[in-house]
């Protein structure tokens, strides 16, 4: 499955798989652990990799990367609210879209079509009862990896 990306690295709950196109990250996929591992194919695959591994050895680590999410005027005023939160601190669902002067629901929405997690880490929003959602679903890997996430930044629920 790894010829769909522009690279593919591990990570300790298993791995990222980086896709590029004109130069711009456009996504980023959570893959289980058993995925290939693919050595970035350029310059900004190579970059991206260098930064996801700088942040997966520090969670205060930024990103500086050249991005390009395809989604609605709406999911990209979410998602870059997203890049707003510091590492180490959540959002409910429902602050976050007071935040925005919206509701949870599409707030919600936004940040399971996120294309590019962690560098968008939707992983710190929160529902109001507890975790929430990751990557559209409630249990296994994608909650697996969202509850990595949030530990590794210090964040205890």
């Amino acid at each position: 499955m790894t010829t769909r990306f522009d690279a593919c690295m591990s990570a300790p709950f298993g791995r990222l798989g980086i896709r590029v196109a004109d130069g711009h990250v456009v996504r980023i996929e959570y893959l289980p652990p058993g995925d290939e591992l693919l050595a970035p194919r350029d310059a900004v695959s190579r970059e991206t990799c260098r930064q996801l591994a700088r942040y997966l050895d520090d969670p205060q680590a930024t990103f500086d990367l050249p991005l390009r999410p395809g989604g609605s005027p709406f999911r990209q005023r979410v998602w870059e609210a997203l890049t707003r939160i510091p590492a180490g601190e959540v959002l409910t669902y429902g602050e976050l879209a007071q935040q925005l002067g919206t509701v949870a629901r599409p707030v919600g929405g936004a940040c399971g079509a996120n294309p590019i997690p962690p560098v968008v880490p939707c992983h710190r929003v929160i529902s109001a009862s507890g975790l929430g959602g990751f990557m559209g679903r409630t249990d296994g890997h994608p909650m697996q990896v969202k509850q990595w996430l949030l530990a590794h930044e210090g964040v205890a629920l």
